[in-house]
């Protein structure tokens, strides 16, 4: 799922999406199958994701309009702003339930620390969905390839292993 925006502007630049929506359709459903053995916080999400992804690709293909794929990436950050962003209203924050999977005796520092990640992911995910959003609508598929493909990735990944580099240092410290 992370070449989808690769294989949308492939299909559209050479016009192949007739071929390729199926192939993209059937890989959300491998994708959905999956969702079963994921974990519990994340099923959700990847159920979602893989449903969004088939209804766009099913709706592509039925209206023979292909720039609704373009909305996949929107979607995708609507999902996650929601599920982080409702967790904020649980016992336990999304961010604080994943930390404790590896560190399950979490000291209340890390878990302030934990709600505060989860409330710096919902920025980012409301940006980022923003950029998407901003991206799919101007139209240009080099700007949005670019964006969708490789600058969110690298920002998420940025924010994913900073969070945790400092989680790390933060229960080091708590446990000293």
């Amino acid at each position: 799922m992370l070449c989808w925006p690769f294989v949308v502007w492939f299909g559209l630049a050479h016009n192949s999406l007739h071929w390729l929506l199926p192939l993209m359709a059937v890989m959300l459903l491998f994708r959905l199958r999956q969702a079963r053995q994921a974990l519990a916080p994340m099923r959700f999400v990847t159920r979602s994701v893989a449903l969004t992804g088939i209804a766009l690709c099913a709706t592509s293909w039925l209206l023979k309009t292909h720039q609704l794929l373009l909305y996949y990436p929107v979607t995708v950050s609507l999902i996650m702003l929601l599920v982080f962003g409702c967790s904020l209203w649980s016992n336990m924050p999304l961010v604080e339930r994943l930390a404790r999977l590896r560190t399950p005796d979490l000291p209340e520092s890390a878990v302030r620390y934990t709600r505060r990640v989860t409330q710096v992911w919902c920025v980012f995910f409301m940006v980022n969905g923003g950029i998407a959003l901003f991206t799919a609508l101007y139209g240009d598929m080099r700007l949005w390839t670019l964006w969708n493909g490789m600058i969110s990735y690298l920002l998420m990944g940025l924010l994913m292993a900073g969070e945790w580099l400092i989680r790390r240092q933060l229960i080091k410290r708590e446990m000293q």
